[in-house]
This record gives C-alpha cells, structure tokens and sequence, in this order.
C-alpha cells in the first residue's frame, strides 16, 4: 500500500498543470468528454506500464541502497527541472483520421514521453519492487489529475495559477529528493 500511495500522491500533484492538462482542455473543446477520457486512460495506460516494466527490470540489477541513492538524485532533479519550469511548452490539437479515441491517446502517449511523471513512475517502480502498485497509482493519479483538466479546466485555471501549481510540484519532488537521502544517510 506504500508503494501505491506514494505513486498516487507523487504523480497526482506532478501533473497538476502539467502541459497534458492542457492538451486534454483542448481536446475536449473538440470532442466529446467520453472519447477524450478513454483516449487519455488509454495513453496513460500506455506510458505507465512501458515506465513501470522498464523501471521494475532496472530496480532488479540494483541494490536497494544504490537505487535509493539514485531515485533521491532523480527527485531532486525533477524539483529543480518543475521549479525551472523546463516542460510546459504548450501543445496543439492536429486533426486526425484515427478518431477521437485513439487521437487522444497517442497525444497523451507522445506527450508523456520522457516527462517528469514516467520518469516518477520508472523511478517508484524500481525503488519499491512492486510494479502492481505503482502502476496503479501512477495510472489513476493521471487519469485524476487530468480528468480535472476535463471537467474543470477552466476553473482550475483560474483559482489555481499554473506556477503556483508548478512550485508545489518542484517542492514535493525536493521533498522525495531529500527524504531519501535523508534515510540512506540515517541508515549508515
């Protein structure tokens, strides 16, 4: 259950403003909020389980201690990259001759690639050895996270800055960050 609940709240607050957020308001001004949820559960799906397998396979060939060292580091980096503001590069809704479904889930396939939340979900996977769980939570955090981008979108916006979003973000990430280094320290 650890390993299932700090995925969810990891990437949940992660992707909060993130630019999928915004990709899926986008979609849902051109399609209808049924074919945008599939298509965006879908490519999330997708995304997460190839991070998850690779990182559940990598977490294998490392020693506890060396991939906590290493999923400390990582965390750090990702609250210095969501700080700096590295990935909000806005995207654009192409039409498509796939439909709306599969449309939605490539967009969210391709733009997760390589973002903070696979690498999260790569890095909790080989930390905590528990592939299900991560998997499941990364997977429902997404579909959270931005299934509030669906619903309200536009509210979200403007109660809630994007930076102010983005700072939380980068602050939980050095949170991780320092609470594993934290423990490997302590355990020496």
């Amino acid at each position: 259950m650890d390993a299932f609940l700090a995925t969810f709240v990891m990437i949940f607050l992660a992707e909060l403003g993130d630019k999928t957020q915004l990709i899926v308001m986008a979609f849902a001004a051109k399609y209808r909020w049924r074919q945008v949820l599939a298509g965006m559960t879908l490519g999330i799906f997708a995304v997460h389980a190839l991070a998850v397998g690779v990182g559940s396979f990598v977490g294998e060939l490392l020693s506890p201690e060396r991939m906590t060292l290493i999923a400390s580091l990582i965390f750090l980096y990702f609250g210095y990259w969501t700080l700096r503001g590295g990935d909000e590069a806005e995207e654009t809704v192409a039409d498509s001759c796939y439909g709306p479904v599969l449309t939605v889930a490539t967009s969210f396939f391709v733009g997760e690639m390589g973002d903070k939340t696979q690498f999260a979900a790569m890095t909790l996977a080989a930390q905590w050895q528990a592939w299900l769980p991560v998997l499941a939570g990364a997977v429902l955090a997404m579909v959270l996270a931005d299934g509030l981008g669906l619903v309200a979108g536009s509210c979200l916006k403007r109660f809630l800055a994007p930076r102010r979003m983005r700072l939380l973000s980068g602050v939980i990430f050095l949170a991780f960050g320092a609470a594993g280094l934290a423990q490997l320290f302590a355990a020496r």
